[in-house]
């Protein structure tokens, strides 16, 4: 009885000194002047335009002059020479990963780098997403640095670092000897790149672990060994039982979790899909068929094309033909309508040595228009993410903004060359 009172006596005083604190005054508004906004929905882009945020929102957009009336005391950002886009998205980053052309350099990293040193290594890479534009990815696994990723996160939450909003996915599943690092000699315990997952009971284990320990997102790893064919085909080895692939997604949409697979050929992209996945990650292998699945029931296809470029000359074999396989499926499945969002792979190439939004180029040149590569880095990145206040230039969203000097209508490179970021209304790069 007490303790207690002694508990009440306490939350009271609490609640008294909490009352008596003085609240620090709201910021002012911000007023943006943004020469041309592409707002990330509409298909052409708008000139002298107004963006008047109100803390970490955007509460209006339109003509300058108009949204100019509104914002009485409001701090002005001058972008009226610049073009002004909405925050860029990564769907496939790798924080804990500094580039893995070679099985020597990804096993150097596990072996020789502590998961202390490798997450403090990942704070830099997220303080350089934002300041290439890219205010919100989705880390799709740590490669042996268990929940680091979920870490890092909360780091940036809270603002201990800048970085990102990070959608996390810890661990990765894939069998029992069906990842690095795997060594001949039996005696040795060797740290494991993913979650080593078996049997159906275990793959929803696998789920409840990661989701308890932070998973925004559950990715699983579908296949392996690529080859071609006689058919021409890029083919693999699958890595799950059915049973055990549909288990891991059960039990993570029951959790409301969705699920990324990495599936590079053929055989995997079907297993994955059989599986009832959201995303395909990579995707080398895309048939027409394939493509016609995607569309049927939805799923998102992440190509990376940057990390298939940078890892094709080290990696050898089928790798290098893989790249003009993967140009050739991503311009017919753009054409039938397939959802392709922007993901680098970033940490599959070092983050200090390439700009992930050279992917978005990667995509024009591929047969997308500047505006649909646009898009698959804003709207339908945050359509993947399920994040409907993400991805766009309205009022009621996020106020996360970039800006470059060019037109990336006219050259999307310049989206390489981002001058302004904007996260949450707190500017983070100015010109």
């Amino acid at each position: 009885m007490r303790h207690s009172l002694a508990l009440i006596v306490i939350l009271a005083l609490r609640t008294q000194l909490a009352a008596q604190t003085p609240q620090a005054p709201a910021p002012p508004p911000i007023l943006v002047k943004a020469g041309r906004l592409i707002d990330g929905r509409s298909d052409v882009a708008r000139s002298n335009v107004g963006i008047l945020i109100a803390g970490d929102r955007i509460k209006a957009v339109g003509p300058l002059a108009q949204v100019q009336a509104q914002a009485g005391g409001a701090r002005v950002i001058d972008l009226a020479q610049m073009t002004v886009l909405p925050g860029l998205i990564d769907t496939h980053t790798h924080l804990l990963l500094q580039g893995d052309p070679t099985a020597a350099s990804y096993d150097e990293q596990l072996l020789y780098q502590s998961t202390a040193y490798r997450a403090i290594l990942a704070t830099r890479n997220a303080r350089i997403a934002l300041e290439h534009g890219f205010t919100a990815i989705r880390d799709l696994e740590t490669e042996g640095a268990m929940y680091a990723d979920v870490d890092v996160k909360r780091a940036v939450d809270r603002g201990v670092i800048p970085g990102p909003r990070i959608f996390a996915s810890t661990r990765a599943m894939a069998p029992t000897g069906m990842y690095p690092i795997v060594s001949d000699n039996w005696e040795l315990e060797l740290p494991h790149g993913v979650q080593p997952v078996d049997g159906v009971e275990g793959a929803r284990l696998a789920v409840r672990q990661q989701v308890a320990h932070g998973a925004d997102w559950i990715k699983f790893y579908a296949d392996r060994r690529y080859y071609f064919g006689a058919d021409s085909v890029l083919h693999s080895w699958v890595n799950f039982t059915d049973d055990e692939a549909r288990a891991i997604v059960d039990e993570a949409h029951r959790l409301g979790r969705r699920v990324a697979a990495h599936a590079i050929g053929s055989d995997g992209i079907a297993a994955a899909l059989r599986a009832g996945v959201n995303s395909i990650e990579h995707g080398d292998g895309m048939t027409d068929s394939l493509s016609d699945a995607l569309l049927a029931k939805g799923v998102y296809w992440v190509p990376t094309v940057t990390v298939a470029h940078y890892v094709a000359g080290p990696r050898g074999g089928a790798w290098a033909p893989m790249v003009e396989h993967q140009r050739q499926a991503f311009a017919r499945a753009l054409k039938k309508g397939v959802r392709i969002v922007l993901g680098t792979d970033v940490g599959g190439f070092p983050w200090t040595e390439l700009n992930q939004a050279q992917e978005f180029t990667y995509y024009v040149q591929y047969g997308m228009t500047p505006m649909q590569a646009i898009k698959s880095g804003t709207s339908l990145a945050a359509e993947l993410l399920g994040q409907a206040d993400l991805g766009a230039v309205a009022p009621g969203m996020a106020a996360d903004l970039v800006a470059v000097s060019g037109d990336p209508l006219k050259d999307v490179s310049e989206l390489e060359r981002v001058r302004f970021v904007m996260k949450g209304g707190v500017t983070y790069l100015s010109p």
